[in-house]
């Protein structure tokens, strides 16, 4: 099976730049392009795009309301890594907010880009290194809340335990062992943990986790 993307880049170079090093991976298909945020959402939609690669600066439509249109669509399954060079604290939010699963900065090496389409495909968290010490940063300033989040009642213990380690950035196999039970068990959880709190991916796991008071920064349980 391949992974459907599509690059959407105002600028014909960086979109033929990123659609070059795409082509290369055989479990990678490149279904097309977009120069603007109107187009990408239409043809994210029309070709069924599995991942979008999304600039946030474009004509027409920016890439953070191309993105939020797109992830708020019910019929379209795909997920958005939104790429820029900017890496201001607010379009971070504003982009992961809006839906993405993913965020990177232009300068990533190919290598990087590859392994972000990957693992957003995945379903797993992905952000560029500069922004997740921000984004930790930004979260210890912030006031707590003044309680935890009602749907937050719904989970068991167990999917809790689960969930905790879900926004610390822990994979299925960390999980699986730092709980002694199956990946595959642990997969169950997350799905359900997922379906109970209303979560695409592992992304907006960790944002509502942190943004709900469940979880502080440096609130670690046990070894990574």
């Amino acid at each position: 099976m391949t992974i459907r993307v599509l690059v959407a880049d105002d600028q014909s170079l960086v979109r033929d730049g990123f659609a070059a090093i795409l082509r290369g991976p055989a479990d990678i298909e490149v279904v097309g392009e977009a120069a603007d945020g109107e187009e990408a959402v239409a043809r994210a939609r029309e070709l069924v795009a599995e991942v979008v690669l999304m600039d946030i600066r474009m004509p027409r439509l920016d890439g953070i309301e191309a993105t939020r249109r797109l992830c708020g669509d019910p019929a379209w399954k795909g997920r958005v890594i939104v790429l820029t060079t900017f890496d201001a604290d607010e379009l971070v939010w504003d982009a992961l907010h809006a839906g993405a699963s993913g965020f990177l900065l232009k300068t990533t090496t190919a290598a990087e880009l590859v392994g972000a389409v990957r693992v957003v495909s995945d379903g797993t968290a992905l952000l560029a290194p500069e922004v997740t010490g921000r984004l930790v940063r930004e979260f210890m300033h912030r006031p707590r809340p003044g309680g935890p989040a009602p749907e937050l009642t719904q989970l068991t213990d167990r999917e809790s335990d689960v969930f905790r380690r879900i926004a610390e950035g822990r994979t299925n196999h960390e999980i699986a062992d730092a709980l002694h039970v199956s990946e595959s068990t642990v997969k169950t959880h997350v799905n359900r943990v997922f379906t109970k709190l209303g979560l695409r991916d592992r992304t907006h796991a960790a944002i509502y986790a942190y943004e709900s008071g469940f979880i502080t920064p440096g609130d670690r349980r046990d070894p990574p």
